[in-house]
């Protein structure tokens, strides 16, 4: 139950505080005063949209509070406070939420900071905010099924329902997928097999294309490396022009030796003459074995152009770059091509599964579907009797209210059923005005007036069942006047012994049965107006329900009027 609400700067208020009761309030005042400001105020506190067009002009911020309290019997409240670590204080929660012109928004419940969803979410268990737009949703045969729905407490399982439903849609997706690319990934096999076997043919190794190029450009100037080093060779040993490198350098390092045992000084360099010597006879000699080791082979040139003609070929197919890449892509390509077959083999594996997953999801869709259609069609039937129960008290005795509850027509060959995400049925609500006529879509026949009865009706004979014990209904009167209105706020003092009722209303013979009245009223001056709000009691309520009586003029016969509406509809004497 709503039991306090505190507005700042919100649209034309400036702030107000007002503390509510339980029952029935009305909230009441001229046109255009801002009746559905407060309810807007609400709205936004509860998680509704609210920019910085909700800031009072001048103002930096915009901020309502409200205080609920929560009763034991409303578990999905507790159970979401629990599960988000909040915690009541002797049973009531502090919701707070505000906008800044810098677009800036923030809210909490108690002193936990949550997000417009989470609070919306939790709102939800709160309250119901029935606005005029709503009638609008009787007008939208989509919505119809959500209504049977609640009234028949399956909305968890259609959740459900829908939630598999949508498993099998991407089973069957995938499925379609494998079934309508046979031939594309036959194909495919063709040319990963190729290229595996093309490249597995090949054993290639990772080095091996810069080992083979190297060994080419050998054989290839063969004859100049041999005379090179063969040359080098001659003049390091003497062979050459009767000079020898080895034998000057073996004469000077004497001489060296000798004038270094004379003078000290000349050690460090005699070691490092006698070092070169030992140095340059190494290499004299490893280039004497590598002349007798050179040998020209023209077979082994022949294969290493052949390898390396293939490494180029193999390249070009399969690298990203082509011949400039390196070996390791192919290599690399090759393991892709394999694990590319192995997926492919198994999506026939994969096919049999997902046909074996079909037909048992189809099969549990099916029957998943067909106990909900059992349900509607239950439901159906009762939810019918109770409106037309609950129309008769509103003025529309001789009312035919019918939900129809339709299964979708047969798939090709009559086997399955063809589901939607909500099930197999088609759900509208039907209803004939006229005794004896028969019935017809709503959507066609039913005017404004009883169009705001029968989403009445719904809502009472849903407020049975649900946990939400705040309802709210703006402009419920829409199109409805005299008898009808007196019944309909009857109907409402009813409904508010099970739940807080709030109703925005111009008509007084609604207004004189509710427990509380709030009148709204607005006031111009210093160059801005203002919307003001107050609770409305004893004589002042008199003078309101008589101003709501006689077009916004107090007359005496309105106000002897109004002592006459609140004392036999109120239960309130003011004589």
């Amino acid at each position: 139950m709503l039991e306090d609400v505190t507005i700042s700067n919100f649209a034309l208020i400036d702030s107000v505080s007002l503390e509510f009761n339980s029952g029935f309030t009305v909230l009441s005042g001229e046109t255009g005063a801002g009746k559905s400001i407060l309810i807007g105020a609400l709205s936004f506190l509860l998680g509704g949209k609210g920019g910085t067009e909700v800031i009072r002009q001048g103002a930096s911020e915009a901020k309502v509070s409200g205080t609920f309290s929560i009763c034991k019997n409303q578990l999905e409240s507790l159970q979401w406070l629990e599960e988000h670590g909040i915690q009541p204080e002797d049973g009531r929660v502090l919701i707070r939420r505000f906008v800044r012109e810098n677009g800036k928004t923030g809210a909490w419940i108690q002193e936990v900071p949550v997000t417009r969803t989470e609070l919306a979410e939790f709102a939800s268990f709160l309250v119901d905010i029935h606005g005029q737009h709503q009638h609008q949703s009787l007008l939208r045969v989509l919505e119809h099924r959500r209504f049977l729905d609640s009234y028949a407490g399956i909305t968890e399982e259609v959740a459900s329902f829908t939630s598999l439903y949508a498993q099998l849609v991407e089973k069957r997706k995938q499925l379609d997928e494998l079934c309508t690319s046979d031939a594309d990934r036959q194909r495919r096999i063709e040319l990963l097999t190729f290229a595996v076997n093309e490249i597995e043919e090949a054993k290639l190794k990772p080095e091996e294309e810069d080992n083979l190029t190297a060994e080419e450009n050998r054989l290839l100037k063969f004859e100049q490396i041999y005379s090179d080093v063969e040359a080098v060779t001659s003049i390091l040993s003497g062979i050459q022009e009767g000079f020898s490198v080895l034998s000057a350098l073996k004469k000077a390092q004497n001489h060296l030796s000798q004038a270094a045992n004379s003078d000290a000084t000349l050690s460090s360099l005699d070691n490092r003459l006698e070092s070169s010597f030992y140095e340059i006879s190494d290499i004299a000699e490893e280039l004497r074995s590598f002349t007798q080791g050179l040998v020209f082979d023209p077979d082994r040139l022949e294969y290493v152009q052949e390898r390396l003609a293939l490494i180029f070929k193999l390249k070009k197919k399969y690298a990203s770059q082509g011949h400039q890449s390196s070996l390791a892509e192919v290599i690399e390509y090759a393991k892709n091509a394999r694990r590319e077959l192995e997926n492919i083999t198994s999506s026939q594996q994969n096919k049999d599964l997902l046909e074996l997953q079909v037909e048992q999801l189809s099969k549990t869709v099916y029957t998943t579907a067909k106990k909900l259609s059992e349900k509607r069609k239950l439901f159906g039937k009762q939810m019918s009797k109770q409106i037309e129960s609950v129309l008769s008290v509103l003025g529309m005795k001789g009312a035919v209210f019918s939900v129809s509850v339709e299964e979708k027509p047969e798939t090709e060959g009559g086997v399955m059923q063809k589901c939607g995400p909500y099930g197999m049925d088609d759900v509208e609500f039907l209803i004939s005005t006229n005794q004896g006529s028969p019935v017809k879509p709503l959507a066609k026949i039913a005017s404004g007036g009883e169009l705001s009865r029968v989403m009445l009706a719904i809502k009472t004979i849903l407020a049975e069942s649900d946990s939400v014990d705040t309802l709210v209904f703006d402009e419920i009167d829409t199109g409805i006047g005299g008898e009808v209105s007196v019944a309909v706020g009857a109907h409402l003092k009813k409904l508010s012994k099970k739940s807080q009722i709030f109703c925005i209303t111009h008509v007084a013979s609604i207004a004189c049965y509710a427990d509380n009245q709030i009148k709204i009223a607005k006031n111009s001056g210093s160059g801005s107006t203002v919307t003001s709000v107050q609770d409305v009691s004893g004589r002042q309520r008199v003078e309101e329900i008589a101003r709501m009586l006689s077009g916004d003029a107090i007359t005496t016969e309105s106000l002897e009027h109004a002592e006459s509406l609140l004392s036999r509809f109120g239960g309130i004497s003011h004589g």
